[in-house]
C-alpha cells in the first residue's frame, strides 16, 4: 500500500466522521527514507480532539495529529512564537487527502499564507540569550581536552548556531533533519560547514568549527559574556 493510499485508510478507520486530513512531513514533500512515518492531519468536529497518536497501520508507522478548526488555530498561535510550527508547515505544504466541507482547502490557504509571510521577528534579549550561550560553549570547548566532553559540547555548538543563523536571517527554525533542512535553503554552505567542523573536533581540532560559529556569531554582535544579565523569576 503507497503512502497516500495508507494515509487516506487510516483515516477512514480511525476516524470515518472526519471533516478533512493532510498528509504531510517527508514523505508529501518527497524527501522520505526507509524509516520515514505518515504525518497525517485529521480535523474532527469535536472529542476526542485535540489528541496525538503514533500507530501502526499495513506497513507504515503513522504519528497522527488529531484537532478541531479551533484547536488547529490554537495550536498555531501558540507555536508562531517559538518560529517553529510543524502542524502549521503539515498542512501548508502537505497533501490534502479529503475535503468534506471546504475546511481543508481554507486552513491550507491560512497555513501557506502564514508560512510565506515568514515567522516573527526574534527580539533581542533572545538573540541575546543565544550568543551568551553559544560563547559558553565556545570557552568550554577551547578549554577542554577530555573528547568525550568535546563530542558533547560541539554537538551543542552545532545545534544552537544552526538555530541562530536561521533566527538571524529571519527563517523559519526546525529541529533535527528540520533544522538542516531550513539551513540548506536559507543558509546554504552553513550546514556543511558546521558538519565538517564536528567532525574536526572529533579528530581533536577545534579551529574550523570555532571560525564557522565565530562567523554567525559577527552577524547577531559577536560573543557576549561580560554584562549580560538576566532578571530571575521569584
Amino acid at each position: 500500500m503507497d503512502a497516500i493510499e495508507a494515509a487516506r485508510a487510516v483515516v477512514e478507520e480511525q476516524h470515518p466522521e472526519a471533516r478533512t486530513a493532510f498528509l504531510g512531513g517527508s514523505v508529501a514533500t518527497g524527501r522520505h527514507t526507509a524509516t520515514s512515518d505518515l504525518d497525517v492531519v485529521v480535523l474532527l468536529h469535536g472529542a476526542p480532539a485535540p489528541y496525538r497518536e503514533s500507530l501502526q497501520y499495513a506497513d507504515w508507522p503513522v504519528e497522527m495529529f488529531v484537532h478541531t478548526e479551533e484547536t488547529w488555530h490554537a495550536y498555531i498561535e501558540r507555536e508562531l512564537p517559538t518560529r517553529r510550527s510543524p502542524l502549521l508547515w503539515m498542512c501548508a505544504s502537505g497533501l490534502l487527502l479529503f475535503d468534506t466541507d471546504g475546511i481543508g482547502a481554507r486552513l491550507a490557504a491560512h497555513a501557506r499564507k502564514l508560512t510565506a509571510a515568514g515567522p516573527p521577528p526574534v527580539s533581542a534579549e533572545e538573540i541575546d540569550d543565544c550568543r551568551y550561550a553559544i560563547t559558553d560553549l565556545l570557552d568550554d570547548l577551547e578549554g577542554s581536552d577530555d573528547p568525550s566532553e568535546r563530542l558533547f559540547i560541539a554537538n551543542e555548538l552545532v545545534r544552537r548556531t544552526g538555530e541562530l543563523g536561521l533566527a538571524v536571517a529571519g527563517s523559519w527554525g526546525g529541529g533535527g533533519k528540520w533544522l538542516a533542512r531550513r539551513l540548506e535553503t536559507t543558509e546554504p554552505g552553513l550546514s556543511t560547514r558546521l558538519h565538517h567542523g564536528l567532525r574536526e573536533v572529533l579528530d581533536g581540532r577545534a579551529d574550523p568549527l570555532v571560525t564557522v560559529v565565530d562567523e554567525v556569531l559577527e552577524r547577531a554582535g559577536g560573543r557576549l559574556w561580560v554584562g549580560y544579565k538576566r532578571a530571575g523569576t521569584p
